[in-house]
């Protein structure tokens, strides 16, 4: 206990140091990303090629094709960051303006690991009527649209319409990437537990954007005994409370014996327990009653449903967090800036079930076999290569969109993985980005 109350404390201080930092870096850069120009103006013709009369040229060839905006603008990389400040991690709704921040902060992570241009735009919008039509209205800027922080169940709503919708990709990071990440630390973990998904019973707490992602991914990968609970207990086939469009879906494709019951009777005999709800909802008697050799994912953000310490004592085998002070740290940002410029360098028109698969598989195989142990699940910034694991996802996602049928353009698995490669740069293996975050 003495222990545990001692990594507690200095997880707060370190959290409070880094409250202390982010306050003064934004406030002092006045947020954290800007717009920068591609070319230099150092005379009257280049102002005249860049500017009037040169800039009225491109517009007369896109007039004809209005592909070739794909090759005349910045739109060939650049994506909009879409929210409305509803659901913002760990701060629930807390509007669009307060949001900025975690929009800006996002673009610079995909700027800095995938040299993806993206553009935060936090709306005033309060309906899914009003998500969409501002998707729709900005299609023309930009080749693709990540959502992100919406409150559910609007946000499965407003994903499934822009799919529908707009010709270009549409992501929602929080169902998707969390899905891709999840799944890669899963199939690890069933290697090292030595079970198959297929023949394991896998129970998801959480029916929000996060847990419907993974349980989409899981069900894709072949389980077929997936169950699935919420704040009300475990849906099931006619249910009628606390129910929406998402969960009468999942009540069709899970929960094969159709049982009903709280979380405590789901886990009963379970591989596998998957948090993707709130702080302290997982019960060390819970892992108790599982199976042998048990897999639990604790996904909650800022706080794990149960912390990883707590897991392993209670029984479990192997324990996955969002974390980064722990071992297997799920973390959306090991998937999106891969499939994003894998995305976007054959112009996809959607991300599909395919390709987060292909990213899944990938983003798994980064962790070298000699290296897989219950502590390492999941490629992590100290021991591996993470430029090389991205750069083999974007490859992997532009060529399955290829096979598809999803691409625009065609492009060369191989120079789709030297750009990925050359989006992290200096960071070959981010020996110095490691080194400073270890401060």
């Amino acid at each position: 206990m003495k222990s545990r109350n001692t990594h507690r404390k200095a997880r707060a201080s370190k959290l409070h140091g880094i409250e202390k930092r982010a306050l003064g870096e934004y406030g002092s850069h006045h947020g954290v990303i800007q717009v920068t120009g591609k070319v230099r103006i150092k005379d009257l013709y280049d102002l005249a090629t860049y500017y009037t009369p040169g800039v009225s040229y491109p517009p007369l060839m896109i007039r004809k094709n209005k592909a070739l905006s794909f090759k005349y603008t910045g739109r060939c990389n650049r994506i909009a960051i879409v929210s409305n400040g509803t659901r913002i991690l760990g701060l629930g709704n807390i509007g669009p303006e307060a949001g900025l921040p975690v929009m800006e902060g996002k673009a610079l992570l995909f700027k800095k690991f995938g040299n993806v241009d993206a553009l935060p735009l936090p709306i005033n919008a309060a309906s899914v009527d009003q998500i969409v039509a501002f998707a729709k209205a900005i299609e023309p800027a930009v080749g693709g649209i990540n959502l992100e922080d919406i409150s559910s169940p609007d946000c499965f709503y407003a994903f499934e319409r822009l799919q529908k919708e707009l010709s270009i990709f549409v992501y929602h990071d929080d169902r998707q990437g969390t899905a891709v990440a999840a799944d890669a630390a899963l199939r690890n973990a069933m290697k090292i537990v030595d079970k198959d998904i297929r023949h394991c019973k896998i129970v998801i707490n959480g029916i929000g954007a996060a847990g419907v992602g993974v349980a989409e991914i899981i069900l894709a990968a072949g389980c077929k005994d997936l169950i699935m609970c919420d704040s009300s207990g475990i849906v099931y086939r006619g249910r009628k409370y606390n129910m929406n469009q998402m969960k009468a879906r999942l009540a069709q494709h899970t929960n094969p014996d159709n049982i009903n019951g709280q979380l405590s009777d789901a886990v009963r005999d379970s591989d596998v327990l998957i948090g993707a709800s709130s702080a302290g909802l997982f019960k060390p008697r819970y892992i108790k009653a599982m199976d042998k050799r048990p897999v639990v994912f604790a996904l909650a953000n800022p706080h794990p449903e149960i912390d990883y310490r707590s897991a392993l004592d209670a029984g479990a085998y192997i324990v996955a967090t969002g974390e980064s002070d722990v071992p297997n740290q799920v973390n959306n940002m090991l998937a999106f800036p891969g499939i994003f410029r894998g995305a976007l360098d054959v112009q996809a028109r959607q991300i599909n079930s395919a390709m987060l698969l292909e990213a899944s598989r990938l983003l798994a195989h980064g962790v070298p076999v000699e290296k897989r142990k219950r502590e390492h699940i999941i490629p992590n910034f100290v021991e591996d290569d993470i430029r090389s694991v991205m750069a083999d996802m974007a490859a992997g996602v532009a060529e399955v969109a290829m096979k598809t049928g999803v691409s625009r353009v065609r492009a060369d698995p191989s120079a789709v993985r030297k750009r990925a490669m050359d989006a992290l740069g200096k960071y070959s293996k981010l020996e110095d980005f490691v080194a400073r975050s270890n401060r």
